[in-house]
């Protein structure tokens, strides 16, 4: 039977409906907002495998080319491996979902999203996020709900719902907000420098949205959604518990108190060893609990010790930022470097200045697009002392990147300003928590070293948090650890004059309320301040030349007509330029032309030359000419390539001239100015005129 719902949301409807596709999935949903329309399908294992100690939740969100009538590029023809965009939005669903799951359901979940129709202005993915909220709900699954998804953004000091894609460029502020009735589960997204109250205004006009499309949701849920399969969860035998208690639990907590991250994790699998060994002779059957039994000693000793004494696991106050260092100008070929080391987290990030033709093209529903500022984050194993065979970028390290990326975007200079494309490499060669923030730190010091005359220096923080039952603490700078045993992750990221870049996770599954929400932003902005002392101290400003080792790079502007004089018949004009000066020539439609050149004298030559090919000569102009043809009444000058101009006998001396060739021969070069130039283009020259001048 086929139900749906509508409501206005941002001015335009949005439809979910259930019922007509994919009925053989446990749950299924086709959601459209204006032309935009995903389909989300849901399904998942009858029964979770008792012995496993995770929960296996995968979301893929994939893009169809047809959506918007384009088919694909490459060999193939066809839809690849997921692009980085897919990646994100796969991401943003799945933090969405993740902590309202039940814990110890371990039964294997596949949220499958489909973007089957692209209008170009109306994003999929915050759709596709709502729409597989809803599926889940619609399902057997245990997911509580609703769920409900908004995009809100800040354009000319008004906040609005679910912006178009080109509104988006304006709108100072741009966030993705998941939440239920109650509370807001997941944020992501950022501001030119906007304010904390602005971030905090922001996400409550959002929630009222979600509060809305929450409770559209529930008549179609109460129509149409099954019946929930009966929970069947791991039990944890008390007796197991008390036993591991009674004979590890002190050792446990000694190990626990430990600051350095390694000393740490040593004395602990040491317990962990010792406890499997000595129950593998008692109880072999029950090992999996003895497992969960440290953990669960571990966890509840890291929080109390949160709560109660205001200690962390690395000895420092609810508050404190871990010591810092910066470094710059660490590698010597390199256009720009810096090592950004806070506590245990440590972060090698590198600049690279490059050309218009490195550029990256991105071909997505929405069209083909260009980027010119770019940022990778790499996380080898040996940041965390483990051994893992090296693969490309995983979802993690997408997604940590696109956060540093977004965090500096905002205060890299306009390309008119820096005609360059800037590439920022982030390697992590530490890592004990925020090493996404430790990026964005390196990141802001090695444009500084570059000599990029980025706006301000950029800093973040990721803050967390642990809830008791009668207490709560909101902690500064969190250590792995603490993200790993607490709830919530929320990093934040700007200069001193706001926030570039916020995202939040939470495992709480009533959600986060916003007097959290305004102490953590308060917290980390103080925060922000500290880290931004030490990083100024270190590269105060940009310096104030580029690297040897860096392409200069010189723009001019041409009439667009005169562009087929710069390339030539079949480019041939171009590449001999490119091939005599070494230069590398860029050329746009509307006549802007890059010519970039590690030598400089290669780039002058350049730049001469195309300016030679499209100049046009003024008049009193003085030009450095070759003489090319000789004629009884004067000498047609080469003033510039392939333009020529008359010297009349009588223009040559201040003296009368009998022959030509008294004074100039063919190959001669001859210093002249530009007498006129008639509607026809006949250019008068004269070199008396200048003689005439040094009297």
């Amino acid at each position: 039977m086929i139900e749906s719902v509508n409501i206005q949301i941002g001015g335009r409807n949005l439809t979910m409906e259930t019922g007509r596709y994919a009925r053989q999935a446990g749950g299924s949903v086709l959601a459209r907002y204006a032309d935009t329309v995903v389909l989300a399908a849901v399904v998942a294992e009858k029964v979770g495998k008792p012995d496993r100690d995770f929960f296996p939740l995968t979301v893929d969100y994939r893009e169809k080319m047809y959506a918007a009538g384009r088919i694909p590029g490459g060999f193939f023809k066809r839809e690849g491996r997921p692009t980085e965009k897919e990646i994100l939005c796969a991401r943003l669903t799945d933090r969405s979902m993740r902590p309202l799951f039940p814990d110890g359901f371990t039964a294997e979940v596949q949220v499958y999203i489909s973007v089957l129709s692209h209008d170009t202005e109306n994003d999929s993915d915050v759709l596709g996020l709502l729409a597989g909220a809803l599926a889940l709900n619609l399902s057997d699954i245990p997911f509580p709900g609703p769920v409900a998804a908004v995009r809100v953004g800040k354009r000319d000091g008004e906040l609005v719902i679910n912006p178009t894609i080109s509104d988006q460029e304006q709108c100072a502020l741009n966030l993705v907000v998941a939440g239920t009735e109650d509370s807001i589960l997941m944020v992501e997204g950022g501001g030119r420098q906007s304010t904390e109250a602005e971030v905090l205004e922001a996400l409550r006009f959002a929630h009222e949205s979600i509060v809305a499309i929450c409770r559209a949701q529930k008549p179609l849920i109460a129509r149409a959604g099954r019946a929930k399969r009966p929970l069947v969860l791991s039990t944890f035998p008390e007796n197991i518990f008390r036993e591991v208690e009674s004979r590890f639990g002190n050792r446990l907590r000694e190990a626990n108190i430990i600051p350095d991250k390694h000393e740490r994790e040593e004395a602990i699998a040491a317990v962990h060893t010792e406890a499997i060994l000595a129950f593998t002779e008692t109880h072999p059957e029950d090992l999996g609990h003895v497992k969960k039994g440290l953990e669960k000693i571990e966890k509840e000793h890291l929080r109390n010790r949160i709560l109660e004494q205001g200690v962390r696991a690395d000895g420092r106050g609810l508050d404190d930022v871990r010591q810092i260092t910066c470094e710059v100008g660490i590698l010597p070929r390199t256009h720009g470097s810096a090592v950004f080391t806070r506590g245990q987290t440590q972060a090698l990030v590198v600049t690279t200045l490059g050309t218009g033709s490195d550029e990256q093209r991105l071909d997505q529903l929405e069209g083909e697009t260009w980027k010119s500022f770019l940022l990778h984050y790499n996380f080898p194993s040996y940041s965390v002392g483990e051994v893992r065979p090296v693969r490309g970028p995983g979802r993690r390290e997408i997604g940590h990147g696109k956060l540093a990326e977004r965090a500096i975007e905002s205060v890299i200079p306009s390309e008119d300003a820096f005609p360059y494309t800037i590439r920022l490499v982030s390697d992590i060669l530490e890592s004990n928590g925020s090493s996404s923030m430790a990026t964005v730190c390196g990141g802001s010091l090695a444009l500084m070293d570059a000599g990029v005359p980025i706006q301000a220096h950029v800093a973040g923080i990721a803050m967390g948090l642990i809830e008791g039952e009668s207490k709560t603490a909101v902690i500064t700078d969190i250590l792995g650890v603490e993200d790993h045993l607490g709830d919530m992750d929320f990093k934040v990221a700007g200069t001193r004059r706001g926030i570039t870049s916020v995202q939040m996770d939470i495992k709480l599954k009533r959600g986060l309320d916003f007097n959290i929400l305004t102490t953590a932003l308060e917290k980390a902005r103080i925060a922000r301040m500290k880290v931004l002392d030490v990083m100024e101290a270190a590269m105060p400003i940009p310096r104030a030349q580029l690297s040897n080792y860096a392409p200069r790079i010189t723009v001019l502007t041409i009439n667009p007509d005169k562009i087929r004089e710069v390339i030539g018949p079949g480019g041939k004009v171009i590449r001999k330029i490119q091939e005599d000066t070494g230069a590398t020539i860029d050329i746009e439609d509307d006549g802007t032309i890059k010519v970039a050149a590690y030598d400089s004298e290669g780039g002058a030559r350049a730049v001469e030359i195309i300016r030679g090919l499209t100049e046009d000569p003024e008049v009193g102009a003085v030009y450095d000419g070759i003489v090319r043809r000789i004629q009884s009444f004067g000498a047609f000058v080469e003033i510039l390539p392939n333009r020529d101009g008359l010297l009349h006998i009588s223009e040559l001396d201040t003296k009368r001239v009998e022959r030509v060739e008294d004074v100039v021969r063919e190959g001669d070069r001859v210093r002249v100015k530009v007498l006129s130039v008639d509607p026809e283009g006949k250019v008068r020259l004269s070199r008396k005129a200048l003689l005439v001048e040094q009297k």
